[in-house]
């Protein structure tokens, strides 16, 4: 990576939607400390350093999923003991919200473990957005794919974002997922945008990918126009009984390398430290925020799996100086 290269994104003010795979590897692959020191700098054009949002994700139905994804305990092709649930009703989710507000949360994010959004679901789902809306933070949902009208009628109830993940690049992509194509997403993703509704749209690390397929996944979420306004990066939870549960652990400064990627060639994008904390030093935490990570999720669980203590999460805000946005 060259100097005429950061001047040059600096200089464009506005972001890119067409980034070559080369130019995206030569970032990527640059050496560790200009890598870190390019994030950073673009991360300060167009984000406060040192503000990180607190988001709080609720699985609000959970397991029992037609999709094969072979890093998600909740499909129903994998024996994994999570026991399926039904729905949960409004009046305990808008506890769970207000919950989370009190613990610091400013977005608070809602997944179903649907392959898509059945209709008769839909006035339920409506409901809880505008329930979560009127407590004052922000609302993010992921139900799988939708079909037409569906995400109109989401923002209508007041869905600031959807979320749909590419997961990895197109070309690792059938490795990890049979039941849902990638041309799949890209509809939905085009669904949620032409409705007005914000995109949360990321990837996840460490599912057994080389470096070719992370940087093919980043350079597809930079081509998506305009870029996602969020876009989550995802550490590989193993979870016994899925086809990952025996993927090899992924180098830290890999993953941190990702992010520094995604905030350079997304830098309006609020690129969200997700899924992994748990298994996380405070220190590779520490990186992947100078890297340019905006946001964490909060809570002890994230979906199903493992999330840092409200308390840890505390005592590594006052540590590094860290303020909640």
């Amino acid at each position: 990576m060259t100097l005429s290269l950061i001047d040059t994104i600096r200089a464009a003010g506005t972001p890119r939607s067409d980034w070559s795979r080369e130019e995206v590897k030569a970032i990527h692959d640059a050496p560790f400390a200009e890598l870190m020191h390019a994030a950073g700098e673009i991360h300060r054009l167009h984000h406060r350093a040192g503000e990180v949002q607190k988001s709080q994700l609720l699985s609000i139905k959970t397991g029992g999923c037609a999709e094969d994804c072979g890093y998600c305990n909740q499909s129903a092709k994998f024996d994994t003991g999570l026991k399926a649930s039904k729905l949960m009703d409004t009046d305990t989710v808008l506890e769970k919200a207000r919950a989370a507000k009190a613990g610091g949360a400013t977005r608070f994010c809602m997944g179903a473990a649907w392959r898509s959004l059945k209709t008769r679901d839909e006035p339920k789902i409506c409901e809880m957005i505008e329930g979560v809306k009127a407590l004052g933070l922000e609302t993010c949902m992921t139900l799988g794919m939708l079909e037409e009208g569906q995400a109109e009628r989401l923002k209508e109830a007041g869905l600031d974002y959807y979320n749909h993940n590419l997961d990895t690049s197109p070309e690792y992509y059938e490795k990890i997922i049979t039941t849902r194509t990638w041309e799949d997403r890209i509809e939905t993703l085009a669904r949620v945008r032409s409705a007005g509704i914000k995109v949360c749209c990321g990837g996840i690390i460490g599912m057994g990918e080389g470096a070719e397929d992370r940087i093919g996944l980043l350079t597809e979420l930079a081509r998506l126009d305009p870029h996602p306004e969020s876009v989550p990066i995802n550490h590989l939870v193993p979870v016994s009984g899925t086809p990952l549960s025996g993927s090899a652990p992924l180098d830290g400064l890999d993953f941190v390398r990702a992010i520094a990627t995604a905030r350079i060639i997304m830098p309006l994008s609020v690129v969200r430290l997700s899924a992994g904390r748990e298994g996380m030093s405070r220190e590779l935490q520490a990186l992947c925020i100078l890297a340019g990570a905006g946001s964490i999720f909060v809570g002890e669980e994230l979906l199903t799996t493992p999330n840092p203590s409200l308390t840890r999460d505390a005592q590594m805000f006052e540590t590094l100086g860290l303020e909640a946005r």
